[in-house]
């Protein structure tokens, strides 16, 4: 192990980016075992591959990306949009409550902006990698599985711009000059046709599983599980289906349970979790391995309840519409005023106090304070407040929902049989009876419930409402119209590339 250190830190010291590559604190030295090809080595691109891991959290070094995919840009955008979620406990983001909560989108809005130039940024740090693999013309093993990490996350990204922009630039070269990144829109059929190469090629050459000491990073399953969320998008139902169920065959994962668990720090890498962005934060570390994600939504108060910003609250749509005995309620919904349920909850045995005019938090970022303390942290600031939440992107429950859907739209008694076996797998983790299937359409409304409830303030509802068709009717009383599906492009990444031209439904 210590020669495998050796070689990677060399390969590290290399690299004309090595402040982009130092953000992967918790596999950065590992030599991966147990893959789909026989003893594996290190890639040549094994430092470049890695750094991604941290650059799309966050990093000591510029440029980080974690505004653009964790901080209050991708919050606002992913999950503000929904009737799920609000911007409401801080006086000074009545701006942001107005864009994001009730559709009053504004093209020089910064948030928006630094959404659009920190995937970029990051989609430029993938094409960087693949560019000097195709220079270098590597085709070893571990240098293959470098390059599928790379296109994974480049697809990652480009899946966030097409849903939140419509059409947008194709950038899949390295660019030298800021000139060459002035090029025209791309159709969005064009995006996801990208899309589905790269997840396609990383399906095909990233392993199955990573020896414990890489635990987290990117698998083939991860790749099919992101892959058949973008065909759903497009409702090519078999292909997505087919996708799902090669994930559900491997027997690799499962449902974890307690619920609540899944979102404290024993719950992070779980046997449900295919994907996380992970982050850790100590004493001592500094900037390196931390994440906004839980800092921007944790309780905002002061004192021992100084535990975040409170930019992600549940709304009262939320908190009304869970059914009876479902579980789920209380590991999402901390209420203000109330005990935080305990520790069967999730909870700490606290009172939560009123705090702002906030009534409701998001419970799946909820520490206390002397998690602070014990972190070696002292008084809350602003590196410390839950900035050590791993974000859990892809779970495992996501494709038994994403395949009942699938096979409940290509029907059959077959596909429909299938498609109530997977949806009482969630409910029955949820503590809710299982549903008796009766037609199609009582699937499909049975599958939309279980997602809005199962991914609760996990920013996948208004993307859902939005390829459901089904937005329209939900946040029309927000001022929603269905050109608000997509974004204007922000007037910065205009006045940069002169080839750039506007959504046409919002000159």
């Amino acid at each position: 192990m210590i020669k495998i250190k050796k070689l990677v830190v060399a390969a590290m010291l290399a690299l004309p980016t090595i402040t982009l590559i130092t953000g992967c604190k918790k596999f950065l030295d590992r030599q991966p075992l147990q893959a789909t090809v026989d003893d594996i080595k290190v890639g040549a691109l094994e430092g470049k591959a890695l750094g991604l891991y941290g650059a799309i959290r966050n990093s000591a070094a510029q440029p980080y990306c974690g505004d653009g995919f964790q901080s209050i840009p991708w919050v606002a955008m992913n999950g503000f949009r929904s009737d799920d979620a609000e911007i409401v406990s801080d006086p000074g983001a009545s701006a942001w409550h107005q864009t994001y909560d009730n559709f009053q989108y504004t093209k020089d809005d910064w948030g928006a902006g630094l959404y659009w130039d920190k995937h970029y940024v990051f989609i430029g740090l993938c094409n960087d990698a693949l560019d000097e693999a195709e220079k270098g013309g590597y085709t070893d093993p571990g240098s293959m599985i470098n390059i599928a990490e790379a296109r994974f996350f480049r697809a990652y990204a480009y899946f966030d711009l097409v849903r939140t922009f419509g059409d947008v630039p194709k950038i899949d070269f390295k660019i030298n000059t800021p000139s060459d990144g002035n090029i025209q829109k791309s159709p969005s059929a064009q995006i996801y046709a990208l899309i589905d190469a790269d997840l396609t090629f990383a399906a095909q050459h990233l392993p199955s599983e990573w020896e414990t000491k890489y635990k987290g990073r990117l698998t083939t399953y991860a790749a099919k599980t992101l892959h058949a969320k973008a065909l759903l998008y497009r409702q090519q139902w078999a292909s997505a289906l087919a996708l799902c169920k090669d994930v559900i065959a491997s027997t690799k994962y499962d449902l974890f349970t307690p619920y609540w668990k899944i979102w404290k720090k024993e719950g992070e890498l779980n046997v449900e979790s295919i994907f996380e962005i992970q982050a850790s934060k100590t004493a001592g570390d500094g900037n390196t391995y931390w994440s906004r994600l839980g800092q921007c939504q944790g309780v905002r108060g002061s004192g021992t309840w100084d535990l975040g910003w409170g930019w992600n609250t549940p709304s009262a749509s939320l908190v009304s519409a869970y059914e009876a005995g479902d579980v789920r309620k209380d590991a999402t919904i901390l209420f203000s005023n109330q005990s935080d349920g305990g520790t069967n909850t999730g909870g700490y045995g606290l009172v939560v106090p009123n705090l702002t005019n906030a009534l409701y938090w998001n419970k799946k970022v909820y520490n206390q304070y002397s998690d602070y303390q014990a972190a070696g942290l002292g008084t809350p600031n602003n590196e410390a407040q839950n900035t050590w939440v791993n974000h859990r992107v892809l779970r495992y429950s996501d494709v038994l929902l994403m395949a009942a859907e699938a096979a409940n739209e290509i029907g059959g008694a077959a596909n429909q049989n299938d498609a109530k076996t997977w949806v009482n797998k969630v409910r029955t983790r949820a503590g809710l009876p299982d549903i008796n299937f009766v037609d199609q359409a009582q699937m499909r409304a049975a599958v939309k419930k279980e997602r809005r409830f199962e991914f609760a303030m996990e920013f996948e509802r208004f993307f859902d409402l939005v390829r459901w068709g089904d937005a329209a009717t939900v946040l029309s009383a927000n001022g929603y119209q269905n050109k608000h599906r997509y974004f204007p492009i922000p007037t910065s990444a205009l006045n940069s590339n002169p080839n750039l031209t506007q959504n046409p439904e919002w000159p």
